[in-house]
């Protein structure tokens, strides 16, 4: 098996969503923000989270994604098989077709047999016991969501308006009523 960034980024947003939801809905800007994930990646991500009713979205202002379960009813696996993340280590894809019409190759076992523990562990480790071991490192989380303004701080330069001919046929009208 090899987890690629697309299950990586899957579970550590859900890690971010489950710390951070007491607040109310968190938004994918907030978690792209926090995590440095691409905000289109994440939204990617969760329509298929979405999809898998692993989260709840809320529109409109004060929106956002929620859990659509508690934490403790969902597992890594769950996450990363939502996410279309595939967890074989066989070359035949589990098909038991490895050499072609020769049949297995001779570690076709050894490798399902990976696969089958992978998952085992994968889900039995909940989104809940990854939330308590950020928090009992001593994670800090916010009271209120950091919201970023779309209001400039910087002073509005208003353009200075010169009352003057625009053209050189304006300014010849000038001359020709004087």
């Amino acid at each position: 098996m090899r987890l690629t960034t697309k299950g990586r980024f899957a579970v550590t947003a859900m890690i971010d969503l489950a710390l951070r939801q007491g607040n109310g809905p968190v938004t994918l800007a907030a978690i792209s923000q926090r995590q440095r994930i691409s905000l289109s990646y994440l939204e990617q991500l969760f329509g298929k989270l979405r999809r898998h009713e692993l989260v709840e979205s809320t529109r409109g202002p004060g929106g956002g994604y929620t859990l659509a379960r508690t934490a403790g009813d969902i597992t890594v696996a769950d996450i990363i098989v939502s996410v279309d993340e595939p967890m074989d280590a066989t070359q035949c894809g589990g098909k038991e077709n490895c050499l072609g019409e020769a049949g297995r190759c001779m570690t076709h076992d050894l490798w399902a047999t990976l696969n089958q523990r992978m998952v085992d562990f994968l889900a039995s480790v909940s989104l809940q016991k990854l939330v308590d071991e950020q928090l009992a490192k001593g994670l800090q989380i916010e009271d209120k969501p950091v919201l970023r303004r779309a209001i400039s701080t910087q002073p509005v330069i208003k353009p200075i308006r010169v009352n003057a001919p625009n053209s050189v046929f304006a300014l010849g009208n000038v001359f020709a009523k004087s």
